[in-house]
């Protein structure tokens, strides 16, 4: 409990203690010889006050700002009307119950927090950098990329960067719920946010502290609460409406029936008293932001980042999911597999491969580049020319070299042998004349085949794969997969246009997902009614476009973000249901005087408390 609610706790047992002894006393008669109503008055006016002083402070600052119809008004209105009807013990125990249900609340809210709370504790405290020789501690903003810091045994790693010396394990569960440390070795490049392990690590900064993974966590988490789901925006339009129609309807039961009917002022009084205190909207305006909050923090524990309750929404409708291959499917890991020269030797196809690759720092280059095994002269290598979506030209040698896929063959009129090799196929050509294939393959990634099953089972419908891949290649990956479609040799443009296709044969209560890594995925992601991007490999632009971030590029945690939406919103709409029917049946019967103060006690404070603790279960995760 913070101390608001512990000062509250102490507030309610005194109240509760003395209003105990006032009803006791009041039911064994012991009141029935007072006959000034005021002494009364004044005596359960102390509990009253002890216990409702804030409600009455807060309605009556909330009217000076021209906020009249609250929560805090009914129930100043409600209990004073009580009181002015000589219900005593009535008053102060809507004011007693109604203030444990807010205790209740902020209990309820506290701890649906907490899980993503737990996640604000990843901010680094300070970097260890060494100044004139001496290890000194400072501000991870203070810290400039390229500097090198000390990561010692069990500190919060403060930055992003590469490890230059030392071996460690590294504990990421703060933001990818893994449980099982990751190793961190010298070349590896480690983020911000997590705990090193057993060993001092020395790592040079890559990223600036408002760059950061850690930094950038930290920003969604604290806008998620800010972007509304359809529901909880109806129930703010709802409550907008409904509180001052109650309000007016209230006033009405009061005066008119006794005008009309004549006397009988005390018990039409006491009705719309009534009728006050079960009209609070409390188990809405509360439950059902609590229950996304709850859904958001389940997400958060496991690993997953949703940025707002409208997109948990988004994601319990969600019937077609679309996968980016590269990164997301498969490891993007390239290994060259074969090499298939025309006239040249193996050997010599592979230099030329290589030099060709010289500058860029794509996969496949970088595969192409491993397979070589020495370090490429720059001296013979020139400026290239990136042909987008088709490949690149480069001098090596004084010689144009093309290196590319087969559009760029045909663009270039250049006659060559189509190889039909699973894997991407890169053709390289040289002073106008075919000269041989490079064959490089990727990898499923594991959990792939497992992510598409479960996406299944929980109902996504149509699950499709989009990648520039050669269609050879993406058709084996998508048969490994049980992929229900595929679309290759795509360029980064027509990705957008394909998603467009798809978007255009849903329903109107269906939603489509778009699932990538690179930065080339940042406009899909977009378009998309839900986009969800890999925070662990990803690109800041795909993380940044992104409506859900998987935090450890699990696609299977994608699966279980489905089923936690489809039950927070289920958990949602159990509450506004319930609520609904049980205010209005008891506002018929307080209406005709067929209620009692305290059955009205329950319609508010009962019903409240009934929906907090169902809106509860959305943060267990199953």
């Amino acid at each position: 409990m913070t101390k608001k609610q512990q000062k509250m706790f102490v507030r309610i047992i005194i109240s509760f203690v003395i209003f105990a002894g006032l009803f006791i006393c009041e039911h064994v008669g012991m009141f029935e010889g007072i006959e000034d109503t005021w002494i009364l008055f004044f005596v359960y006016a102390v509990p009253y006050l002890i216990i409702g002083y804030d409600i009455i402070y807060k309605a009556a600052r909330n009217i000076s700002h021209g906020q009249v119809f609250d929560e805090n008004f009914l129930m100043m209105i409600a209990t004073f009307g009580a009181f002015g009807v000589k219900e005593y013990s009535e008053a102060v125990a809507v004011m007693l119950f109604y203030q444990v249900g807010e205790l209740f609340q902020g209990y309820a809210v506290g701890k649906s927090r907490q899980s993503i709370s737990d996640m604000m504790d990843i901010c680094p405290e300070y970097a260890n950098i060494e100044i004139d020789g001496k290890l000194t501690q400072v501000d991870p903003d203070d810290v400039e990329v390229g500097s090198i810091i000390l990561v010692k045994p069990g500190e919060r790693i403060p930055l992003d960067g590469i490890v230059t010396e030392g071996e460690s394990l590294i504990d990421t569960a703060a933001l990818t719920g893994e449980s099982v440390p990751r190793k961190a070795a010298v070349g590896d490049e480690i983020i911000s946010g997590c705990v090193n392990g057993s060993g001092t690590l020395k790592v040079r900064v890559s990223k600036a502290f408002d760059d950061s993974t850690v930094a950038r966590i930290l920003e969604l988490v604290e806008n998620a609460s800010s972007k509304k789901a359809k529901v909880e925006n109806f129930i703010t339009r709802f409550a907008k409406y409904y509180t001052p129609v109650v309000t007016v309807s209230a006033v009405l039961l009061a005066l008119l029936p006794p005008l009309i009917l004549g006397g009988g002022w005390s018990s039409w009084i006491q009705r719309a008293c009534i009728f006050l205190v079960i009209s609070c909207p409390c188990a809405l305006v509360i439950s059902v932001p609590l229950g996304f909050f709850g859904g958001i923090g389940a997400a958060s524990r496991i690993g997953v980042l949703v940025k707002g309750s409208n997109y948990l929404e988004a994601v319990a409708e969600m019937t077609t999911i679309v996968f980016d291959k590269t990164g997301t499917l498969t490891k993007g890991e390239f290994k060259v597999q074969e090499i298939i020269p025309c006239e040249s030797t193996k050997e010599e196809l592979l230099e030329l491969a290589a030099l060709g690759e010289a500058y860029s720092n794509h996969p496949i280059a970088g595969s192409i580049k491993e397979a070589y095994g020495k370090e490429p002269d720059m001296n013979r290598v020139g400026q290239a020319e990136e042909l987008a979506g088709h490949g690149i030209c480069v001098p090596v040698d004084g010689r144009e070299v093309l290196i590319g896929n087969e559009k760029l063959m045909k663009v270039r009129g250049i006659s060559y042998t189509p190889c039909l090799s699973g894997g991407t196929i890169v053709y390289i050509a040289c002073e106008g004349k075919y000269a041989g294939a490079v064959v490089i393959s990727d990898s499923i990634k594991d959990g792939a085949k497992e992510a598409i099953e479960s996406m299944k089972r929980v109902g996504v419908r149509k699950c499709v794969m989009l990648t520039g891949d050669r269609i050879q290649a993406a058709r084996a990956a998508a048969e490994e997969l049980s992929i229900d479609e595929v679309h290759a040799e795509l360029l980064p443009g027509d990705k957008v246009s394909k998603v467009e296709e798809l978007l255009k044969v849903q329903k109107e209560k269906e939603k489509l997902a778009f699932v990538g890594d690179g930065i080339n995925d940042a406009p899909v992601l977009t378009r998309a009614d839900i986009g969800i991007a890999m925070g662990s490999m990803g690109s800041d632009a795909a993380i940044e476009a992104a409506d859900v971030v998987l935090m450890d590029d699990d696609v299977r945690k994608i699966a279980a973000v489905v089923r936690i939406s489809r039950k927070t919103l289920r958990i949602v709409k159990q509450n506004i249901v319930f609520a609904l029917a049980v205010k209005a049946l008891v506002l018929i019967l307080g209406a005709f005087g067929m209620a009692n103060m305290w059955e009205a006690v329950f319609a508010d404070v009962g019903v409240s408390v009934l929906a907090i603790l169902n809106a509860m279960r959305a943060l267990k995760t199953e």
